[in-house]
């Protein structure tokens, strides 16, 4: 044994080291510097953002540093660094780290979030919950209002129950029954099936009286729901922008946009400070049963088999909504 495994300690880690590849690796266990905390992980979910890395693009580096691509973790802190204070040994967190396909991770004490007694035992991917409320926020959603939600994934079924809860009347659009059904048990009033444009646009016109939708959540990311979502946003109503567009361009029709006077909501954060103030928002929702997403949480991996998890993400096997992977 040479003198650096005898002195340093080691943690699992998955490497991407290819289109569709990784690879299990012992590394070096980071140690937290001033105003960070390291965490031993419990799990982390498996975002969609990381399929086009995973795809391989001509962009894309491999292989990716260890844990590289996960950033949904949480789990304990077992280490920290000078100058934190109000974060112990022990407590149980979720982060905003970036390295969390691991056994464990580093993050700045800033973007940690403790997780009170009662979650405890529950998963917790943080930056998703917070992100549904961020975009919740920025809809700007009130008893009263008929909401229509386009593409029931984790975040289109969260976005559903935060409405419904709300005392708006919901139209869940969704391309599978699966999701169709998930939307009806987080409270859509009515479920359509995403299949023909003009079908779906003649229904909700009938739905809402020639009126069409207060709000639109487009919770899919690609060209067709962006058109469909403002087919059915009424006038002066509020498109709101939640899906995941990183393939290329896209077209709007402006002139609908225009005649019909709606506003349009980019709900992407990009600020740190708006996404902690979601996930600690989405922690208090859970702890006091305003959102409940243990219902959501479909697959579960252990870290070894993150590959699984990464295309079950991409392929969306029937009754599938979102995948963890566990790291202990």
């Amino acid at each position: 044994m040479d003198r650096l495994s005898q002195t340093t300690a080691t943690m699992r880690a998955a490497v991407v080291v290819g289109a569709g590849k990784i690879e299990m690796r012992a590394v070096p266990r980071p140690e937290p510097g001033p105003g960070q905390v390291r965490l031993r992980l419990e799990g982390c979910g498996v975002c969609a953002s990381n399929l086009t890395p995973w795809s391989g693009p001509d962009w894309m580096e491999f292989p990716t540093e260890p844990g590289g691509l996960g950033h949904e973790g949480w789990g304990f802190i077992d280490g920290i660094g000078e100058g934190v204070s109000g974060l112990d040994i022990g407590d149980r967190v979720a982060a905003l780290s970036y390295h969390a396909y691991a056994s464990h991770d580093i993050a700045d004490a800033s973007a940690v979030v403790k997780l009170p007694d009662a979650l405890n035992g529950q998963p917790f991917p943080g930056e998703p919950l917070g992100c549904a409320m961020n975009i919740f926020r920025r809809a700007d959603i009130h008893a009263g209002q008929t909401v229509a939600i386009i593409g029931i994934g984790f975040l289109g079924a969260l976005l559903t129950q935060l409405a419904a809860k709300a005392g708006a009347r919901v139209i869940a659009i969704s391309r599978r029954p699966f999701s169709l059904d998930v939307a009806a048990r987080m409270g859509a009033e009515h479920v359509i099936e995403m299949d023909d444009h003009w079908r779906i646009i003649e229904q909700v016109k009938s739905l809402t009286e020639g009126r069409f939708c207060d709000r639109v959540i487009e919770a899919v990311g690609k060209q067709w729901p962006l058109d469909l979502a403002a087919e059915l946003t009424r006038e002066r109503g509020r498109l709101i922008v939640a899906g995941y567009h990183q393939d290329g361009p896209r077209q709007i029709n402006m002139q609908l946009w225009n005649w019909r006077g709606i506003d349009v909501i980019n709900a992407h954060e990009r600020d740190p400070d708006i996404y902690m103030e979601g996930m600690r928002q989405a922690v208090a929702a859970v702890a006091d049963g305003r959102l409940d997403p243990s219902s959501l949480y479909t697959h579960s991996y252990p870290l070894e088999k993150l590959d699984e998890a990464l295309n079950a993400t991409r392929d969306r096997p029937d009754g599938f909504l979102k995948a963890m992977v566990v790291s202990r």
